[in-house]
């Protein structure tokens, strides 16, 4: 009950607070010469500090949040009732995750979502998404993520039959199709994107045309939803009535600026959403304001008085950081312009090529350093530029970093891992058990116990739902969705970025399969109580049945 009440609260607080001011369109004089969407922009600063201490949330994620929370619980509680004997007086926090693993794990991710939302599909599982407070994704993963929440959060049916079938199948990411005449005007029409932004003095890199090129598969409007922004999703309408989660998208540091090529296990993890991107994490531990993001900022302010940079959030950059996988190269890519048989990379240095000459800064997502001069952030504090790469760089290929923090608040997560751990391309363990030992590591107790790989093998946990922290406290609840070949070989490489109309619905119809656990008796009930096991609620008698299928318990444990 008191919990219920702070939510109130918080909720009534939210809505009386007076919402942060729009930035300020610049002067003419400072308007960019080439006006095109993608270059950032100069403007004025707000009042409000650009840099926060991450010592809680930000408050507007508080107040979407707690909004949000409000009209998750109306219709958890509607699935949970369908579901059997469930109390719903009081209701957990529940959480979604989706992984990397490129095209693959957008599209299975895709057909677990769509199994899952009460507006598309049938399912006895269907309407849980309804039910979410949190949405997070990385690689692929932020694929599917940023192409749901960029368009308003449509149903997956309906990116599937607008969108994805037609651009999967002639993807503009096969050199073969950029540089055939079909590809022409969407070729040109990124030149002028990433020359606008070099020309208003913003670094471009190999990110700028990967993004822009993946935007053109992934979200609606002209010239591939150029101006679409992370921050922009807060104005769009499921978001302004707290209709959908709130979606994280994170990314990975590495020292790139100082010549390190891939980051350690024990990497940064940045995140980024609506409001603010940043880290928890101890040698950052700061987050600075989204629709702000390129300012030149110096120990929390801005580097020049008044001066502040807008536009540089375009979500297809954010998007394509957190999948920027041209790091591996480790060396300055040759560029490639005019030959379709040439590597992705070098046609994507071809196109930057185009504004300078080729650097190995151009393998990272370039980000100027808010927290330059920063004093909590010791890690990054000398270093004008961030440089960051795919999300699962480090080995931690869920986006699970987020959930475990303590100033969140999740009490079950549902993560849905399409990584390719084995030589067939699926996942077997390795990458939630890698999250497992950062947070060992790192002091984070949220995260319940990860056996090892051959644990996961041996037992077959690689080939279904499974249950961890059954029998813990004080962690959060984790539902594990292996990606599994239940109705089609979903094991797809994750370098395969042309799929077929008939390829793209026989993938999403795969996720179904996951979501439902493939039609295995029980499977909804037991979803549901898996969500009810933290909230301290009684649970029906089946529960204990469910738990004894689905539930790993530490060597030594019992139910």
């Amino acid at each position: 009950m008191l919990s219920q009440l702070l939510e109130i609260a918080l909720v009534a607080l939210c809505t009386v607070a007076t919402a942060a001011p729009a930035p300020a369109a610049p002067p003419l004089n400072e308007r960019q010469v080439l006006a095109d969407p993608y270059a950032p922009t100069t403007t004025t600063c707000p009042g409000s500090s650009l840099v926060r201490p991450a010592t809680g949330l930000n408050p507007s994620e508080s107040c979407y949040v707690a909004a949000r929370k409000s009209v998750a619980n109306t219709a958890l509680a509607a699935w949970l009732e369908r579901q059997g004997n469930f109390s719903t007086s009081s209701l957990p926090t529940v959480g979604f995750t989706s992984s990397g693993g490129g095209y693959r794990a957008l599209l299975e991710t895709a057909g677990v979502v769509q199994a899952f939302d009460g507006r598309d599909s049938k399912f006895n599982v269907s309407g849980l998404y309804q039910g979410l407070v949190y949405e997070a994704g990385l690689s692929g993963g932020a694929w599917f993520l940023s192409s749901l929440a960029g368009n308003n959060w449509p149903t997956v049916s309906h990116l599937r039959d607008n969108l994805w079938a037609q651009a999967f199948q002639d993807s503009l990411l096969l050199p073969a199709n950029l540089l055939s005449s079909s590809g022409l005007t969407e070729y040109a029409l990124v030149t002028t994107d990433i020359t606008a932004k070099e020309a208003a003095g913003y670094n471009v890199t190999i990110v700028d045309p990967w993004g822009r090129l993946l935007s053109y598969q992934l979200l609606q409007g002209y010239d591939g939803g150029v101006a679409t922004r992370l921050s922009g999703l807060t104005s769009l309408s499921n978001f302004t009535s707290h209709n959908v989660p709130y979606p994280i998208i994170t990314t990975t540091n590495v020292n790139g600026t100082q010549g390190q090529c891939a980051p350690p296990t024990n990497a940064i993890i940045f995140e980024f959403h609506p409001y603010e991107y940043g880290s928890w994490d101890t040698g950052v531990s700061a987050f600075a304001q989204t629709t702000y993001m390129g300012t030149n900022i110096t120990n929390g302010s801005p580097t020049v008085h008044g001066k502040c940079t807008t536009h540089y959030d375009n979500l297809g950059y954010v998007l394509g950081t957190s999948s920027d996988v041209f790091f591996a190269a480790c060396s300055v890519i040759p560029p490639a312009n005019s030959t379709s048989s040439a590597g992705l990379g070098n046609v994507l240095e071809g196109l930057v090529s185009k504004t300078h000459e080729p650097l190995f800064t151009d393998l990272f997502g370039l980000y100027v350093n808010p927290f330059y001069k920063y004093r909590r952030s010791s890690q990054v504090q000398h270093n004008p530029l961030l440089t960051l790469v795919d999300g699962g760089a480090a080995g931690q290929n869920n986006p699970i970093w987020p959930f475990i923090q303590p100033a969140r608040s999740v009490d079950v997560l549902i993560i849905n891992d399409n990584s390719a751990d084995t030589p067939d391309n699926f996942p077997n363990g390795t990458e939630i058990q890698q999250t497992y030992l950062n947070a060992q590591a790192a002091g984070l107790h949220k995260m319940p116990f990860i056996p090892d790989v051959s644990t996961f093998v041996s037992r077959g946990l690689n080939k279904r739902a499974t249950f961890f922290g059954c029998n813990e406290t004080g962690t959060t609840f984790m539902v594990w969705l292996p990606n599994v070949a239940y109705t089609y070989p979903s094991g797809q490489s994750t370098a395969k970025l042309e799929y077929t109309v008939a390829e793209t619905d026989a993938m999403i119809a795969n996720g179904n399969a996951i979501a439902t656990q493939n039609g295995t008796a029980g499977w909804p009930f037991c979803l549901g109580c898996a969500v009810k096991n933290r909230d301290g609620g009684k649970l029906p008698a089946g529960c204990n049945a469910c738990f004894e299928k689905y539930c790993y318990y530490r060597s030594g444990t019992s139910g």
